[in-house]
C-alpha cells in the first residue's frame, strides 16, 4: 500500500510540475529569514504544484490508499515526508490529516517530529493548527501535558506550535491556557514567536474580544510592536 501511494504521489506531481511556478515558490519560501535560522539546510526543490493540484492527490490517497492500521499510517506519512521535494512534505501532512481515526495521542510523537523537522512556518503551522489542534480539542487530558512542555521547549517551532495550536478553535479555545502560554513567551525577541502570539490573540478576539482586550491592556507594555498590532487588529484602539 505505502509503496503504491508513494509511486502515485510522485507520478502525479511530475505530471503537474510547472518549472516556472517552482522557481517562484522556492524564491518566496527560502527568504533571508529562512537562511538566518536554517542556513541553506532544508532548501528542498519544488515541483511547482500549488494547493489545488495537491488537494486532488490527497483525495486519491484517502479513497485508494487508506492505511489499514497505525503502522501503515505512520509509514505512509513518514515515506512521503522523506521524499526530496517540498510538495511531498505538504502531501505527507495532507495524508496525516486525511485519516482522522489515527489523529490520537499515540500519534503525538509523529506530529512532534513533523514540527521539529519541518522547522519552517509552512510545515509547522499546518501540523500545529490542524493535527495538534484536533488533539487538544478531542483528547485534552492526554494532549495538553505534552503541549504544556512544548511552550517552554528549547525548540522554537515547538514553542510556536504551543501558542498557535488553538487557532481556529473558536469557542472551544482553552483561553486560560492560551493567555498563559502567551504571557510566558512575551519577552522573546524571535519574530516567529512574536508573530505567533499576535496571531493567536487576534484569532481568539473574533470569539472573545473583551478577554483579548483585557489581556492587551494588561500586557501591552510588554508586547513587541508586531505582537501588539496583530493582537489588537479586531478589538479597536480602546484596547491598546
Amino acid at each position: 500500500m505505502v509503496s503504491g501511494a508513494v509511486e502515485h504521489v510522485q507520478a502525479e506531481l511530475r505530471a503537474r510540475a510547472d518549472p516556472g511556478k517552482a522557481r517562484g515558490m522556492a524564491s518566496y519560501m527560502y527568504s533571508s529569514r529562512y537562511r538566518r535560522l536554517n542556513g541553506h539546510v532544508g532548501e528542498m526543490p519544488f515541483y511547482g504544484v500549488q494547493k489545488a493540484g495537491r488537494e486532488s492527490i490527497v483525495r486519491t490517497l484517502r479513497s485508494e490508499f487508506a492505511p489499514k492500521d497505525r503502522e501503515e499510517y505512520e509509514a505512509l506519512v513518514g515515506s512521503l515526508w522523506a521524499l526530496p521535494h517540498r510538495e511531498e512534505r505538504y502531501l505527507a501532512l495532507g495524508a496525516a490529516r486525511a485519516f482522522p481515526k489515527f489523529i490520537d495521542p499515540e500519534s503525538l510523537p509523529l506530529f512532534r517530529r513533523l514540527i521539529v523537522e519541518g522547522a519552517w512556518w509552512d510545515l509547522v503551522d499546518d501540523a500545529a493548527t490542524h493535527l495538534v489542534r484536533e488533539l487538544v480539542l478531542s483528547r485534552p487530558t492526554e494532549t495538553w501535558p505534552v503541549v504544556d512542555a512544548w511552550n517552554g521547549d528549547a525548540n522554537l517551532w515547538l514553542r510556536r506550535s504551543s501558542i498557535i495550536c488553538q487557532v481556529g478553535a473558536r469557542e472551544k479555545t482553552d483561553a486560560e491556557r492560551l493567555f498563559r502560554y502567551c504571557t510566558a513567551r512575551l519577552e522573546e525577541d524571535e519574530f516567529f514567536i512574536r508573530k505567533a502570539i499576535g496571531w493567536a490573540l487576534r484569532e481568539h478576539s473574533k470569539t472573545d474580544p473583551v478577554a483579548v482586550a483585557d489581556f492587551v491592556r494588561a500586557h501591552g507594555p510588554e508586547m513587541a510592536g508586531l505582537t501588539l498590532r496583530e493582537a489588537s487588529k479586531y478589538i479597536g484602539e480602546s484596547a491598546r
